[in-house]
C-alpha cells in the first residue's frame, strides 16, 4: 500500500485474519485486526454468507498484505487505498472485506479514546433506538397474534409478512401443501388482504412494514402500493428491483405510500439520483454491502439533507458486531428512522460477547469503549460454518411457467 506523506503514530497494524462461523446456522465473516499495542485489537463484520470463502480469502490474501505496518487510526485513507487497490471496485465481496476492516478500525479508535464509537461519531442524539420487530404466519390472523405480542413487548412497529396459499412466500411459513411456483398476482392480491385485517384488527396505532422483496414485475409493485395506501404502511421495502430503479419514478408519480430500499446496493452513489429525485424515503443499506461504517456514517449525512431517513439492514446474516455497529450510527443520525431487530440466540452470545440487548422494544447502548461487542474464537470454533455452496446462495422462486423470478 502506497504510504502516505505524513507520520502516523507509534501503534501499527501487525496482522489481519478473517474467521467464518455459524452460530445460528447462518455463516458469519469476522474479522480481527492486531495492532502492536500488547492486548489492542479491533473486530468487524464482513458477513456476506452467500460467498463467505471468497470475502475470507480476500480479506487474508489481498488486504492484510497492505495493511500490515500501518497506523490503525488513518481509517480513511486505509479505507480509500482499498477500494482502489483492485482497480475494478465496489463489488460485494471487496465491499464485504473492507467493512470488516473498516469497523475493526472504528473499535481500534473507540478502545484507544477510551469511548464508543458512537461517542466519536458526535454522541447520541437519542435515548435508545426503536426497532421493529419480525410478524408473520399462515394466515392474517396469526400474523394479527404475532403483532400484539410484540406491542405487549413494547415494540410499536412489525414487519408483516404472509403465506401465499399454495405458494410459499418470502418470510412466512408455509400454508399448507405448495406446488413450489410463485404466483406474483396471487401474491399481491393476498397481501392487500392481509394489511385491510390487521388495520380492522389492530387499529392505527402500531406502524406496519412489508417487504416485498423485488418478487413482482414493476407495473404490479405499482399497483400494490396504491392499493396500500388506506392502510398507511410506514414503509414498503424494495417494491423493484434495484435493475428497475427508473420504475420508482412512476410509483411516485402514482402512490404516497413510503419507500424504503438498498439493501442490495453495493455503492453509496446508486443514491444519488434517488435522494435528487425525491424517490425514496428509508435507505435500507446492508452496512457491510456499502464499505462498513465510513461510507454508511457519509451516506446517512447525505440523506439528512434530503429529508431521508435511516432504516439499516438487521438480519440473522449481519453478525452481532454489524448490529452494533448499526446501533451506533442510530444513536447518532438526527435522520434515523427505525432499525430491524434480529434476536441472538445462547450460542451467538457466547460467540460474541457483548450482543446489543433489546429491551421494551428499543436497542440500547452500552458506554463500553469501542463497538462493545467482542469475538471469542475458542467459542466460534464450536459452531463451524456451512458447507461450500450449501446454504451459501439464493435458491431463487420459479413462476409457474417455469421461469425463474428474482429472489
Amino acid at each position: 500500500m502506497s504510504e502516505p506523506p505524513w507520520d502516523g503514530s507509534d501503534v501499527k497494524i501487525t496482522d489481519v485474519r478473517a474467521f467464518l462461523t455459524a452460530p445460528e446456522g447462518t455463516t458469519l465473516v469476522v474479522v480481527r485486526v492486531e495492532t502492536s499495542e500488547p492486548g489492542l485489537y479491533g473486530v468487524g463484520c464482513a458477513t456476506f454468507t452467500q460467498r463467505a470463502n471468497a470475502v475470507a480469502t480476500t480479506v487474508t490474501d489481498y488486504l492484510a498484505p497492505q495493511l500490515v505496518g500501518r497506523d490503525p487510526a488513518e481509517i480513511v485513507d486505509i479505507t480509500t487505498i482499498l477500494h482502489l487497490s483492485g482497480y475494478w471496485r465496489f463489488g460485494p465481496v471487496l465491499n464485504n472485506a473492507i467493512s470488516g476492516v473498516d469497523m475493526a478500525l472504528w473499535d481500534i479508535k473507540g478502545k484507544l479514546a477510551g469511548m464508543p464509537v458512537w461517542q466519536l461519531l458526535g454522541g447520541r442524539a437519542r435515548t435508545a433506538v426503536p426497532l421493529y420487530g419480525h410478524a408473520s404466519g399462515r394466515d392474517p390472523a396469526e400474523v394479527a397474534d404475532e403483532v400484539r405480542a410484540l406491542l405487549d413487548a413494547g415494540y410499536g412497529h412489525a414487519r408483516c409478512q404472509v403465506a401465499v396459499p399454495g405458494a410459499g412466500t418470502y418470510g412466512a411459513p408455509a400454508a399448507g401443501p405448495t406446488t413450489g411456483a410463485w404466483d406474483p398476482r396471487k401474491y399481491t392480491r393476498t397481501v392487500v388482504g392481509l394489511f385491510e385485517y390487521l388495520r380492522q384488527e389492530l387499529g392505527d396505532d402500531v406502524e406496519l412494514i412489508h417487504d416485498v422483496h423485488e418478487r413482482v414485475a414493476p407495473v404490479d409493485a405499482i399497483g400494490l402500493a396504491r392499493e396500500l395506501e388506506p392502510y398507511r404502511l410506514f414503509f414498503l421495502e424494495d417494491p423493484v428491483a434495484p435493475e428497475d430503479l427508473n420504475w420508482l419514478r412512476r410509483l411516485r408519480e402514482q402512490s404516497s405510500i413510503p419507500i424504503a430500499i438498498g439493501e442490495l446496493f453495493t455503492h453509496p452513489a446508486e443514491y444519488r439520483p434517488l435522494l435528487a429525485e425525491g424517490l425514496i424515503d428509508f435507505v435500507r443499506v446492508h452496512l457491510s454491502a456499502i464499505g462498513g461504517i465510513t461510507p454508511a456514517w457519509r451516506l446517512a449525512t447525505a440523506c439528512d439533507l434530503f429529508g431521508v431517513r435511516t432504516a439499516w439492514h438487521g438480519p440473522g446474516d449481519v453478525s452481532p458486531i454489524g448490529h452494533a455497529a448499526n446501533l451506533a450510527l442510530d444513536l447518532v443520525s438526527p435522520n434515523f428512522g427505525i432499525q430491524e431487530q434480529h434476536p441472538f440466540n445462547a450460542e451467538a452470545e457466547e460467540v460474541f460477547p457483548g450482543v446489543p440487548q433489546p429491551r421494551d422494544g428499543h436497542l440500547w447502548p452500552s458506554d463500553r469503549p469501542g463497538l462493545g461487542v467482542d469475538f471469542d474464537e475458542r467459542a466460534a470454533g464450536k459452531y463451524p460454518p456451512t458447507l461450500r455452496r450449501q446454504g451459501d446462495r439464493w435458491k431463487p422462486p420459479r413462476r409457474p411457467d417455469g421461469a425463474v423470478q428474482r429472489p
